[in-house]
């Protein structure tokens, strides 16, 4: 059975995305392979990040003990996880759970997508004020659906124009969920807001991140 680096397990309130505010068990796990500038878990990615290995079973046991239904995987980054599709698709069998990752939109989404299953997808584009926006995989966007969803965070307004331009080239908004989030101290959201009213942002869901304003936007474990 495969084993996996997980730092943190935790249940709270699902901070952004569709279950905005639910109830969510999330699972995070070490290692990624972008860097971010404005990452809000980069401890999840040191090298010496201390971590659990746990295998697909403790994994849904723990999960299945804390009676909570929504279900995060993140990190870090998931999906470079190795075997993480042994996992995927020990969730598919648990019907009654609903399975969302969220990964970093630089990984190829089309193997996992077709697992099938209970398992949704909140894909991120790094927009230019992180640094990474050349990582992205934008063939991810062929194969989103409206189960999933796609999440600008922006911190200027050049990341807001990227976020426009790819919006309206894949039709992201039309396909699947769209998000803009802001990089929290970095923009005001009265800033994106008059932006959306301005570029006439039809169906497309400004969002704060939740956590950061109940907690303290630097704890871990919420």
């Amino acid at each position: 059975m495969s084993t996996y680096r997980v730092v943190e397990r935790f249940v709270s309130i699902n901070g952004e995305a569709a279950r905005a505010g639910e109830l969510a068990v999330f699972i995070r796990f070490a290692g990624c392979n972008l860097g971010c500038g404005y990452c809000d878990t980069k401890w999840a990615n040191e090298s010496d990040v201390s971590y659990e290995e746990l295998s697909e079973d403790d994994i849904i046991d723990y999960v299945r003990r804390t009676e909570v239904k929504n279900v995060t995987l993140t990190g870090g980054e998931p999906l470079i996880q190795p075997d993480i599709d042994k996992l995927l698709l020990a969730f598919a069998l648990e019907e009654d759970l609903r399975v969302e990752i969220e990964t970093n939109g630089s990984v190829d989404i089309a193997e996992f997508k077709a697992l099938g299953g209970n398992v949704s997808f909140t894909v991120d584009y790094k927009s230019p004020s992180s640094g990474m926006e050349d990582k992205m995989c934008l063939a991810n966007y062929n194969y989103i659906d409206k189960g999933d969803s796609v999440k600008f965070v922006v911190g200027s307004q050049e990341d807001l124009e990227k976020c426009l331009e790819i919006i309206n080239e894949y039709a992201l908004d039309e396909r699947t969920r769209v998000y803009i989030s802001p990089v929290y101290g970095s923009i005001d959201p009265a800033d994106i807001v008059d932006f959306m009213i301005e570029s006439d942002m039809n169906d497309v869901k400004l969002q704060l991140q939740l956590h950061k304003f109940i907690w303290d936007p630097e704890e871990r474990g919420v």
